[in-house]
């Protein structure tokens, strides 16, 4: 099985307490140095090189961690770690410079050897990395000078220096790497000062970073608030100053009417699925998978589960994106269809599957609109909702014991799950081999046409409920200049966040 880079991320689960009250509500606060966000999960540990919920690279990436490249607003790629950066005509060998006076927060200087460490270790075989697959793609990391670092792939990778500006590429310092999902250790510009468990992170300014001068923010306090009325109410009543992926699809026109906030509605590279297991029977046979997915009205999910902030996609791929194509039509919503499927499976109904669902509003009201979609053919879907440990011990990582579940990867360049032993549970050689083709063509737009036919081939084998590519909602006191409208990947750049 091809091995490649994996960027699949999950779009949070949620913090289980409840909305404290505050007794001084940030908005009120004079001071202009410090900052109060709302996020929907509080992080399950602060490495985001050994675990993979997408909440630990809200809070740390580009703010404790760094990468060699960073990755911007609009998926541009910036100099970050790297000074520069070289490729080879064939896009498999990539030489990095590394800036001068960088160092780690406990005083160690960032070295090409700190760089090695920190691939080796993520490629390693008991690494935890929910990228590893990338990390093993390199053939060799070479450090052959303190600031030079060349990586030689084994497959050509024109999307390298993006992946690369991923938090599961943060590069670690080799004595602390062991204790940094509790006291993180980075070259950032702030260090952790506080984790009250089930109710907020702070982060302080650390007045030894390079470019120290250029960070506005003091302090930085994070607070979980899992309840989407909380989240509405934390807004209005400024205990909160933003709240980046806000579930306030249903109070938008009273946050636009009211003069104290700014409202972003930036798009993503997520993909919002239904995955459906496809190792288990009867969701090994085609025509069952199918079945499901004409079952599925992706207008009606995206009213129901985003308050209608999405675009319909037929694969797991989005518009804007090299390649795109528009693969709805391969699976259109068709309920006499999918009976007729059920049937020619030898399927007698009511055929019951399981339907676990993570903690997000999205997943939660998503899974209600698809129960009654799938009861309207014969499939009776047995929702269970479960925390994030939960589902990502019974879902993703553990025995996978499941039928269905819903949730978003957020992250680009992930069709390479396909090809990997995922929770998916999909397995075809044509793709395997299609997808090597595309990773081995250099030219754009020849990958760009491997890329439709990859995708028409995900969609033709229903690999997966393909349903919609979210929007992503942000309120922010009108006051605060820097937050990101657009979402190429889950991240809060605190250094660029300042007070008017």
């Amino acid at each position: 099985m091809l091995k490649k880079v994996g960027i699949a991320v999950w779009v949070a689960a949620v913090a289980a307490g409840p909305l404290f009250a505050w007794s001084v509500p940030a908005l009120a606060q004079g001071k202009k140095d410090s900052v109060v966000i709302g996020m929907t999960l509080e992080p399950p540990g602060l490495d985001p090189t050994s675990a993979a919920a997408a909440a630990i690279a809200e809070v740390t990436l580009y703010n404790i961690y760094e990468t060699l490249t960073k990755i911007n607003e609009d998926s541009s790629v910036s100099p970050l770690l790297a000074a520069s950066w070289q490729a080879s005509s064939d896009l498999k060998t990539y030489t990095f410079k590394l800036v001068k006076g960088a160092k780690f927060q406990n005083g160690e200087p960032l070295d090409s050897a700190a760089v090695k460490f920190s691939f080796e270790r993520a490629a390693a075989q008991n690494s935890t990395n929910k990228d590893k697959a990338l990390f093993q793609s390199f053939e060799h990391v070479d450090a052959p000078d303190a600031e030079t670092i060349v990586i030689a792939l084994k497959y050509a990778e024109p999307n390298l220096p993006f992946l690369l500006g991923q938090a599961t590429a943060a590069i670690i310092e080799p004595k602390s790497a062991a204790s940094d999902a509790t006291q993180p250790v980075g070259t950032g510009p702030y260090t952790l000062g506080a984790w009250a468990k089930g109710s907020s992170i702070t982060l302080n300014k650390w007045p030894d970073y390079r470019n120290a001068a250029a960070i506005k923010l003091a302090k930085v306090t994070i607070r979980f608030i899992s309840d989407p009325s909380a989240q509405v109410a934390a807004l209005l009543s400024g205990d909160v100053d933003a709240f980046p992926r806000v579930a306030a699809g249903r109070s938008l026109a009273q946050f636009k009417s009211d003069p104290r906030f700014t409202v972003l509605i930036g798009g993503s590279k997520a993909k919002t699925i239904v995955t459906i297991n496809n190792k288990k029977k009867p969701l090994d046979d085609v025509r069952v998978r199918r079945a499901i997915l004409a079952a599925i009205d992706r207008k009606a999910m995206i009213e129901g589960a985003a308050d209608g902030l999405g675009t319909p996609i037929g694969s797991f791929y989005v518009p804007g994106s090299l390649g795109y194509v528009d693969t709805t039509d391969i699976n259109p919503y068709d309920p006499e269809k999918a009976k007729k499927l059920l049937a020619e499976a030898g399927i007698k109904t009511p055929l019951e599957l399981s339907l676990k669902l993570p903690p997000p509003p999205y997943a939660r009201q998503g899974g209600e609109v698809l129960a009654a979609e799938l009861a309207k053919v014969g499939i009776v879907a047995k929702i269970e909702n479960l925390e994030w440990a939960a589902w990502l011990s019974q879902v993703l990582n553990g025995p996978r014991n499941f039928d269905l579940t819903i949730v978003s990867h957020v992250e680009p360049f992930d069709l390479v799950k396909f090809t990997e032993d995922y929770y998916f549970g999909y397995h075809s050689d044509a793709f395997d081999k299609l997808y090597q083709s595309i990773v081995a063509t250099p030219d754009e737009s020849a990958r760009a046409k491997l890329l439709g036919d990859a995708q028409r081939m995900l969609a033709t084998d229903a690999a997966a409920g393909f349903l919609y590519q979210p929007q992503w909602i942000t309120i922010v006191n009108k006051k605060l200049k820097g937050v990101w409208k657009d979402v190429p990947q889950f991240e809060n750049d605190f250094s660029r966040w300042a007070w008017e």
